[in-house]
């Protein structure tokens, strides 16, 4: 159920290295800020997976 998060996340980082490394590559500061933002993005979506996962392993001992 949660894999889709996880798979979701390791293509924003992919996609967040490739922004980075154009920035690099042509020397623009906006490239480099739109692949912070969605580093930062990706950081978030991992812990909303580990928040999740924890949060459904507690209503699962509910049950």
């Amino acid at each position: 159920m949660l894999s889709p998060i996880l798979i979701f996340d390791v293509a924003l980082v992919a996609w967040s290295l490739h922004l980075m490394q154009e920035a690099i590559d042509q020397q623009e500061f906006s490239l480099m800020l739109a692949g912070t933002l969605v580093a930062m993005s990706a950081a978030a979506m991992l812990v909303v997976y580990f928040l999740m996962g924890k949060c459904l392993s507690y209503l699962i001992q509910l049950h």
